[in-house]
């Protein structure tokens, strides 16, 4: 596994079911679904937000509940039902003007390999398919859903230098 240079990265993108939740859909008896979302991977988000780098979403299913966790984080570059990937991947580098190497993504599926392998710095989540492990940069130690994103935030924060900017008000 190559570990390529995070510095550079001005933007995360996420996929969600797999990465943000569990990966389960839950549906109560009247069809409604249900996802659980670690807060802290929501505060390392907002770290991240905070030191200069934007957050996006690209998830091949569409789900209000995502809708209503990117506002609620400050999401605006959020693509649902996407079931190829690399189409809104390209828009939203247009959107930015920035380049694969400005971006880090993070995915646990076949679907997200087209991204994984173009993106400057790639991640997984420790539970993730076996097949795209060997395409990543880094692999979490925790299981999607359960605080691998924040394991990311950090390591963007810290190895980019921003760590210190962004957290000097909670170790005063």
């Amino acid at each position: 596994m190559k570990k390529r240079s995070i510095e550079k990265v001005r933007l995360l993108l996420l996929d969600v079911d797999g990465v943000l939740t569990d990966g389960r859909i839950i549906y109560d008896n009247n069809g409604i679904e249900s996802k659980a979302f670690h807060v802290r991977d929501g505060h390392g988000l907002k770290l991240l937000q905070r030191a200069g780098i934007k957050v996006g979403i690209i998830t091949g299913r569409s789900s209000e509940i995502v809708s209503h966790r990117a506002a609620e984080l400050g999401i605006d570059i959020v693509y649902q039902g996407a079931k190829t990937k690399l189409e809104p991947y390209e828009q939203i580098l247009a959107d930015l003007k920035l380049s694969d190497q400005q971006v880090a993504y993070v995915g646990d599926d076949l679907v997200d390999l087209p991204i994984l392998r173009r993106v400057g710095c790639s991640f997984t989540v420790a539970d993730a398919v076996a097949d795209i492990k060997p395409y990543v940069d880094y692999i979490t130690t925790l299981p999607g859903g359960h605080g691998a994103v924040r394991e990311v935030c950090d390591m963007l924060l810290r190895q980019s230098g921003l760590w210190d900017s962004v957290t000097d008000r909670y170790f005063d």
